[in-house]
């Protein structure tokens, strides 16, 4: 069973906190996904095995924690995000941002730059908002958008993705990528080539964006985004233990 965490904003996050040694590790998650996702429980069992303390949670309107996920956005879930390594953890922490959680885990890097340590990614997707879905949009679903306010994208993960006017609009305030992105830590950016959600030009994107002393591209040929075989979830272990090292 979860802990709970009421936040600033009175929204209640579900968690799991692991105690350990520091810096400690914390996953943040994708869009519409959980902290039982494979990444997440591995990462978990990792730390376990290495004395490492860790967390992983649940923003507001996804998994176990309360609310409506169409009624998120980017904003709330920085916030979410905010408020559990504030709340839940001690001294510098690695963030470990999968997809969406990258996007979150670079707003950390900016909102509280003296709590993180390190930061490794998995597929991710800063400004997938604009770049990926209205930027995707026709003008049959830009009008839809619009006038009601939602809009329905098929999702091979089950049911269909509602996107909201709100997220869209609220995205726009977080954009990563139209500028560049001080990142004075240990970095690792890991990528599939097979991701069909994440576009390898993302990567290259965020690469060229970032801005610090020891910042590194992992590209795996034919990882698509899940990014969760075995070999992968090794992968990750390892290049967590690496920013460990030399942070």
């Amino acid at each position: 069973m979860p802990d709970y965490l009421t936040t600033p904003q009175g929204r209640r996050l579900a968690y799991n906190r692991t105690e350990g040694e520091g810096p400690g590790v914390v996953f943040l998650g994708g869009f519409k996904s959980d902290m039982q996702g494979t990444k997440a429980v591995a990462l978990e069992d990792w730390a376990k095995r290495k004395g490492r303390a860790f967390l992983r949670f649940d923003y507001s309107g996804h998994g176990e924690s309360d609310g409506e996920f169409i009624a998120g956005c980017i904003g709330d879930w920085a916030e979410d995000a905010q408020a559990a390594i504030s709340e839940l953890t001690e001294g510098p922490q690695i963030l470990v941002g999968s997809s969406m959680g990258g996007w979150i885990s670079l707003l950390m890097t900016q909102r509280m730059p003296d709590r993180i340590a390190g930061l490794v990614t998995i597929a991710a997707a800063p400004d997938f908002t604009e770049d990926s879905m209205w930027a995707g949009f026709d003008d049959a679903q830009k009008t839809a958008l619009d006038m009601v306010e939602q809009v329905a994208l098929p999702s091979e993960y089950g049911e269909p993705y509602i996107i909201t006017k709100r997220l869209i609009e609220d995205g726009r305030n977080h954009l990563l990528l139209r500028g560049p992105i001080p990142l004075p830590f240990p970095v690792r950016f890991l990528q599939g080539t097979a991701d069909a959600d994440v576009d390898i030009s993302v990567a290259h994107r965020l690469l060229d964006r970032a801005e610090g002393p020891d910042i590194r591209l992992t590209l795996v040929k034919g990882a698509d985004h899940r990014f969760s075989d075995p070999d992968c979830l090794v992968l990750i272990e390892k290049t967590v233990e690496k920013v460990l090292a030399r942070g």
